[in-house]
């Protein structure tokens, strides 16, 4: 797991510019030696149906909008993406990228939801000596030569959040979540962390749920209830999260704060969950009313092709993605292969972020970032998840 980093010294670097082509799309389309750039192959894998299906559409649009941001381009190359379902997991996670490197022969891929699609696919793309830039949770893996990702590891948001918790409720934690890998990182951050600083869990340890099958969560809210637990931990996404938070809300433990990683209300789940949601506090590695200058010209794209939906951490990490590789295939040479993208991707530096500067950790290949508290809250239009302060900066 990983550890805080204190690393203000190393995010207030200077950003390293990448040798050919920028992330502002300067890039020439041509080559060094005068040839036409040629067109690349890059795979995009995420959830476009079943539970996670909005996480899936937000990573596939926010790498989408960064490509109509800069011409269809990265490093000066055209780019041919092509898309596939990942689903549920890795049942169908496994084909699908499958096709994507047999058939299509991308010379990278990115996306991926679930962390055990994540960990099926991996030993497939080490094979092939393709590169992940992966766009959501990952668990932990043995070998990461080939594995990057830029949004983080499934354990950073429990343990971002762990000491304010700590700090703030004066009592025993209920933690509760889906019953699979992602879960398993999530709720495990926290819980790990949770009790290594003093915290007392009520539950002695986390509480799973069945998961996809568990539509009713009123027998464990009951649980909660009776517990004696004076805050609750949580972690879930998608459809899941749509129906914990409305049955909280309605259940003997409504009165209970319930705490979260930021997926709980994040994106299309909050439309949906309402009033429901107002005042849970989550974790976040991102937040919209952010105020630098790459959030901004992020935030004005985004709701220029989306009017009516508020950018979520899913479409930022997808969208510092297709960055890491305009910069990694800039600097890969004339014709850039798998390994040569690998190699750029190693030495990037800095990212310039609309969450702010962060950078991969040498240890994890995810980021090194700062994580914030967001509380949800009417921001004079609607419900949105509302900056509160910053909490840990994770990272290995």
């Amino acid at each position: 797991m990983q550890r805080r980093s204190l690393v203000s010294a190393v995010l207030a670097a200077g950003l390293l510019v990448a040798a050919a082509g920028c992330a502002d799309g300067d890039a020439d389309t041509k080559s060094g030696s005068g040839a036409a750039a040629s067109t690349l192959k890059i795979g995009f894998l995420g959830s476009l149906t079943g539970t996670y299906q909005a996480v899936g559409t937000d990573l596939k649009s926010g790498f989408e909008l960064y490509l109509s941001m800069h011409d269809n381009k990265l490093g000066g190359h055209p780019i041919d993406l092509k898309i596939a379902d990942e689903g549920d997991g890795a049942p169908t996670a496994l084909p699908a990228a499958t096709k994507l490197i047999k058939d299509e022969k991308v010379v990278a891929l990115t996306g991926i939801v679930g962390g055990g699609s994540v960990a099926a696919v991996a030993p497939l793309l080490a094979e092939a000596k393709i590169p992940l830039i992966g766009s959501n949770g990952r668990p932990e893996l043995k070998d990461l030569s080939g594995v990057w990702t830029t949004s983080f590891m499934s354990t950073d948001a429990g343990q971002a959040i762990a000491q304010y918790i700590k700090d703030k409720v004066n009592g025993p934690v209920f933690a509760i979540g889906p019953e699979y890998q992602g879960g398993f990182d999530q709720v495990g951050g926290f819980t790990t962390e949770f009790t290594k600083i003093g915290g007392q869990l009520v539950n002695g340890k986390a509480t799973w749920t069945p998961f996809p099958a568990t539509t009713n969560f009123l027998p464990y809210l009951s649980q909660i209830k009776q517990s004696g637990a004076k805050a609750v931990y949580t972690f879930y996404a998608g459809k899941a999260a749509i129906d914990f938070v409305k049955q909280y809300a309605q259940s003997d433990a409504k009165d209970i704060p319930l705490y979260a990683a930021g997926f709980l209300t994040e994106g299309s789940v909050l439309q949906a969950q309402g009033d429901a949601a107002r005042n849970i506090l989550n974790v976040c590695n991102y937040s919209p009313d952010l105020d630098n200058e790459e959030n901004r010209k992020f935030v004005a794209a985004w709701k220029q092709k989306h009017p009516d939906a508020t950018p979520t951490e899913y479409a930022m990490a997808s969208y510092d993605a297709a960055a890491v590789l305009d910069r990694a295939i800039a600097a890969a040479g004339d014709n850039p292969t798998p390994e040569s993208i690998n190699a750029a991707v190693a030495k990037l530096g800095q990212i310039a972020s609309p969450r702010g500067n962060w950078q991969f950790g040498p240890k994890n290949h995810s980021p090194i970032q700062k994580w914030y508290l967001r509380q949800v809250r009417n921001d004079g239009r609607a419900l949105a998840n509302v900056m509160v302060q910053d909490l840990a900066t994770v990272g290995a």
